[in-house]
């Protein structure tokens, strides 16, 4: 891998897929040709946590091996550090509400903060150990595109945004996430400026997920959040800069009423909905339309009043970028989709575009470098046609697929039904999963992964596996704890069961006998009634292809790549994978899904696949 990558940086300007399996090594893979080239070279990598481990452990230890240092960067999006600034504001507005009511403990986040921010020379908010990511606070003490000062910012010279993009202007090596790569490329293309420097060489580490953040990027979208946002904004900055303008809060409140509105209207809404579905016969146009009025007239307020404090300048730019936001999400411009995302308290419009290649290809080719995208799931089988597509490269691409180095036949086993389970969609199927696979729950001596496809099926199987699962096995259920505490428990148990859905599917690298099985209900195909995937669909019916030998099966045969990759991790490693869905071998495609794994052992008993995990991790053989 590192000879290809040194030969892609030799020929620049042009494009490598490189799919490495676990154990490849991909990192350091990477690492050596760009530090040994000396060139200018952008890391992104698909999660923040990514991000830290490659600029915190791996880029230092390849840095010594070659005895090189090159000034490095880590770049993250600006909602990550703390600003100064609103800190400022959310100290006042709690000291100031101590009496009202607000909980002392509230104060003593920001006093932590305060401190803090005077002693970090980053101000990376996931570093300070004081906020939950979820915290309504986190957003109160970052700022956003929207609501930032820029250089009217009495803190300015001090902004941890600003020096972190001065380190990053400056770097050899800047190391950055995929969202803040994409921010930069749409940002660019609008005219304000890069984020991130000219660079010989960008790498896109977990580029599978790329294509899905670019949809988002290069879409717009128009949430309730950021209307409520502005409205308590624009009271606080009244109240201390203009309390004699009353129009402004008579303007806010008029608009907080359209968001009620919108919110109680969407109140029994899927998830993520078709806007064409849930509007058809355009009832709620009305309401938008009231809603563009109320933001034009909370314009014309802050306009009057936008001289009085920065502040108030800002909110006016706010709510004219909202107003352009909605106006625009309302087009009907061609190759989008239109749908609505419904969450406990807030809404979020979408127009995503029904491909992202075509952007992704264009903004490439606007940034002249050598491109490597890499990750564990790129290919199905040995095709490499459909990650190409969808990153928006030619189908003549170069690209090598590197196997694991780990003794899949004799370190890992594949169990699946004998009989076949019903199907997928029959009643009771999650309770006959489990069925078969208790063995596997009751008797592995470590810990297991148990992971969904939907959120359904993992709630119902954790009713039914509370009731069952012997007292000494700590069961976890995703969505009762943060992620990361699920993982820490996880880790310290040794012998718990996790049960997940997406989340769980990627991105989590857990060695030893404390995840020795995983079992996965289902083969992912993606929800069918996802209102993008449906219109992606439709778009390629429209010209005669098969969206779901195109799309879908691709698509799916990648997810569980990433599912089964959870199990194998070092070569010390012994794991089952456990998987239940009949299609596997009841369907033609299940050969694809098949075909795409490594080369496990194979048995169709549970019983068969534990005497196995005992043979390979050294132990007697249970009777």
């Amino acid at each position: 891998m590192a000879v290809a990558v040194e030969e892609a940086l030799a020929t620049a300007p042009t494009a490598l897929l490189v799919e490495a399996a676990t154990g490849v090594g991909k990192t350091f893979a990477y690492l050596v040709p760009i530090l040994q080239s000396r060139r200018r070279a952008l890391i992104s990598t698909g999660t923040k946590t990514l991000q830290d481990q490659l600029f915190d452990r791996d880029l230092p230890v390849v840095c010594e091996a070659l005895s090189y240092r090159p000034k490095a960067a880590l770049l993250k999006g600006r909602a990550n550090y703390l600003c100064h600034y609103r800190l400022e504001l959310a100290a006042a507005e709690a000291g100031g509400a101590i009496g009202g009511g607000v909980k002392r403990d509230r104060l003593e986040v920001i006093e932590a903060l305060q401190r803090f921010a005077r002693t970090s020379q980053s101000g990376d908010l996931g570093q300070a150990g004081i906020l939950a990511e979820d915290s309504v606070l986190w957003p109160q003490v970052t700022s956003t595109v929207d609501n930032c000062l820029a250089g009217e910012c009495p803190n300015y010279n001090d902004c941890f945004v600003v020096q972190a993009r001065k380190r990053a202007q400056e770097a050899e090596v800047v190391v950055v996430n995929h969202h803040l790569l994409l921010a930069d490329m749409a940002l660019k293309e609008e005219g304000f400026g890069e984020l991130l420097p000219e660079v010989d060489a960008v790498i896109v580490d977990e580029a599978h997920q790329l294509p899905d953040i670019a949809g988002s990027f290069f879409g717009v979208a128009f949430g309730t959040r950021a209307l409520r946002e502005l409205a308590r904004d624009a009271r606080r900055e009244q109240q201390q800069h203009a309390p004699e303008m009353l129009d402004i809060p008579q303007r806010m409140a008029e608009l907080e009423a359209c968001v009620a509105e919108l919110l109680e209207t969407s109140r029994t809404w899927e998830g993520r909905s078709s806007w064409d579905a849930v509007n058809p016969d355009r009832e709620l146009d009305p309401l938008l339309d009231r809603m563009d009025a109320n933001l034009g007239f909370v314009g014309d307020a802050l306009e009057v009043a936008a001289a009085r404090a920065p502040g108030l300048e800002q909110l006016r730019g706010r709510s004219a970028l909202l107003l352009e936001r909605l106006r625009e999400w309302r087009e009907e411009t061609p190759d989008t989709v239109a749908w609505a995302e419904r969450f406990s308290q807030s809404l979020i419009l979408h127009r995503t575009p029904l491909d992202a290649a075509r952007p992704l290809a264009q903004r490439r080719a606007a940034r002249p470098a050598a491109w490597v995208f890499t990750s564990a799931t790129l290919a199905v089988g040995d095709d490499f046609g459909h990650a190409a597509r969808r990153l928006g490269l030619p189908a003549d691409v170069a690209s090598e697929r590197l196997d694991s180095p780990f003794d899949f036949p004799n370190q890992a086993c594949l169990v699946h039904p004998q009989p076949p389970l019903p199907n997928p969609n029959a009643p009771g199927y999650t309770r006959a999963c489990i069925a078969w696979a208790w063995p596997l729950l009751r008797d592995n001596p470590g810990g297991g992964f148990f992971l969904f496809t939907s959120h359904r099926a993992l709630q119902e199987a954790a009713a039914i596996l509370r009731a069952e699962l012997p007292p000494e096995r700590e069961l976890l259920v995703q969505g009762e704890q943060p992620r990361g505490d699920l993982l820490a428990r996880f880790r310290e148990s040794g012998n718990a069961w996790l049960l997940g859905a997406h989340s769980f599917w990627e991105g989590v690298d857990i060695r030893g006998e404390a995840l020795s099985v995983v079992i996965i209900d289902r083969l992912p195909f993606a929800a069918p009634n996802d209102p993008v995937l449906q219109a992606r669909a439709s778009a390629l019916e429209a010209e005669g292809r098969s969206p779901f030998m195109e799309f879908t099966l691709p698509q799916a045969v990648l997810a569980l790549k990433q599912g089964a990759g959870r199990l194998i991790r070092d070569a010390e490693d012994a794991g089952i994978l456990a998987l239940c869905d009949p299609r596997l071998t009841g369907k033609s495609y299940g050969r694809r899904f098949l075909a795409s794994l490594p080369p496990f052992y194979r048995t169709r008993e549970p019983a068969t696949a534990l005497r196995f995990l005992e043979q390979a991790r050294g132990r007697d053989v249970c009777a």
